[in-house]
């Protein structure tokens, strides 16, 4: 019966890195080793300082680490100990040649695969872990056994289904783990072992088994799910502010049938992160490959409903602010892309940062966790954007507030305070549905929130 006993991740990010931990804190009679091209991810692990914030996560490194987890920038040594190789690099969108914008980019993926067919001592089983399309087990096992290599690989699919803000949690009580093989005695067997790995902490019947190709495609059509739930609810969003529904209402009554379920219907300012735009457009890319437009275009409006979401908040700002924010000062508070993050790749607060300062607002943002990143990629507006710890600095004499992450804290602030450093008249727009609306207008501010009729005081 093959057992994973030494067990190594290429990749120490926001997947490689949780994933692995918790498999070491969980299994402590296994060596687990995450490696990384990056030196100073690699020793950012090492410390306090992790390289991002996740909640629990610092504490779930802390248990296993220098016991039997262990980071390191050796790729080559660590492929030659190894039982099984986790493959858990960046597979962004492409953004040059065919299908560019929608396709994967596996260009660090097939690099990965060569190194590992280079440095093997043995035969290996490794794990797709990364996002990827469809079949591309196949194509990676030909890599791998391409050439003069005597040995033997299996490649096995086994998804992340990790949600930022919840990860430690997803991957301690996961709803399930899927791993998908080729249906062959030897994927077989190395699927066992995969799922005996698992099942030291989850319980066999959340522990999914399928062929490889339906591992693969349940990532993106998971992502996809999801997203699509967001648009559809930002969908009525829009219709709600022009009838007079209530879009938290409405999403109550919807989420009470069983068919349908309340999670992912919340409307906002629009979904981010680094999943569900990435996989939705593979999604979208694969099916054109495949010659079927219309399911293409089906997928394709869900990013674009997403797109439409953001801009319109934009758009009903100005409206709202008498037709200009030029000069204007706009508080942003929340910057990533969602609660309990640091993660800011595809935050609608980008989107409606640049196209604030692009009507020459002065914007002061404010996170208590993305504030570094933020400072990277609205650096181009260095003239028009300050950044603030502190939310009551970030306030002072501002025109507008725009909540744009649910962050607990923001909720909880001191609104009347908040009330008496602004400029009148004051405005808040909640882009995330997290205040006390009425609590605000009767405070004297002029509330716009998503799919909820305006509270203004002007007659």
């Amino acid at each position: 019966m093959k057992t994973f006993t030494n067990i190594l991740c290429i990749g120490a990010g926001y997947v490689g890195g949780p994933t692995m931990a918790m498999i070491a804190k969980k299994c402590p009679g296994r060596k687990v080793t995450v490696v990384d091209i990056d030196e100073k991810r690699i020793a950012a692990w090492q410390t306090d300082a992790l390289p991002f914030y996740e909640p629990g996560l610092r504490e779930t490194v802390s248990a296993a680490i220098g016991r039997n987890l262990f980071f390191s920038t050796d790729i080559r040594s660590a492929v030659a100990e190894a039982d099984v190789v986790f493959v858990a690099v960046n597979t962004p969108t492409k953004t040059f040649g065919q299908g560019a914008g929608r396709a994967a980019d596996l260009q660090y993926w097939e690099k990965t695969a060569r190194e590992i067919k280079d440095w093997a001592t043995h035969d290996l089983v490794v794990v797709e872990k990364s996002t990827l399309p469809v079949r591309t087990a196949t194509a990676m096992k030909r890599v791998l056994e391409s050439g003069e290599s005597p040995f033997k690989f299996e490649v096995l699919s086994n998804p992340e289904f990790l949600a930022e803000g919840t990860a430690i949690a997803d991957l301690e009580n996961p709803d399930r783990v899927l791993v998908g093989s080729d249906e062959t005695p030897s994927g077989l067997e190395a699927r066992a072992a995969l799922v005996d790995l698992y099942a030291e902490w989850v319980p066999r019947e959340r522990i999914l088994e399928t062929n490889v190709w339906s591992s693969e495609l349940s990532k993106l059509a998971a992502n996809a799910f999801l997203a699509q739930r967001i648009s559809s609810v930002n969908a009525l969003s829009e219709l709600c502010e022009k009838t007079g529904a209530d879009v938290d209402e409405v999403a109550r009554a919807i989420g009470r049938d069983s068919r349908i379920g309340p999670k992912f219907l919340r409307a906002g300012v629009g979904f981010g992160g680094s999943c569900f735009k990435k996989d939705i457009l593979n999604l979208v890319y694969l099916c054109e490959q495949q010659g079927l437009a219309e399911a293409a275009g089906y997928w394709r409006s869900v990013v674009e409903m997403n797109e439409h979401q953001e801009t319109r908040f934009v758009a009903d700002m100005l409206r709202t602010m008498f037709n200009t924010v030029a000069g204007k000062r706009i508080a942003i508070l929340g910057y990533a892309f969602k609660a309990d993050t640091s993660d800011t790749r595809e935050t609608p607060a980008k989107v409606v940062a640049d196209l604030l300062a692009e009507e020459r607002a002065q914007l002061v943002v404010c996170d208590p966790h993305a504030l570094p990143n933020a400072r990277k990629e609205l650096a181009r507006h260095s003239d028009l954007v300050a950044f603030e710890n502190d939310p009551y600095a970030a306030v002072a004499e501002a025109d507008a507030v725009a909540v744009l992450t649910d962050w607990r804290q923001f909720p909880a602030l001191d609104w009347k305070k908040i009330f008496g450093l602004m400029r009148k008249p004051a405005f808040v727009f909640d882009g995330r549905n997290c205040l006390d609306r009425h609590a605000l207008f009767d405070m004297g501010f002029h509330v716009r929130a998503i799919g909820k009729a305006p509270l203004s005081h002007f007659a």
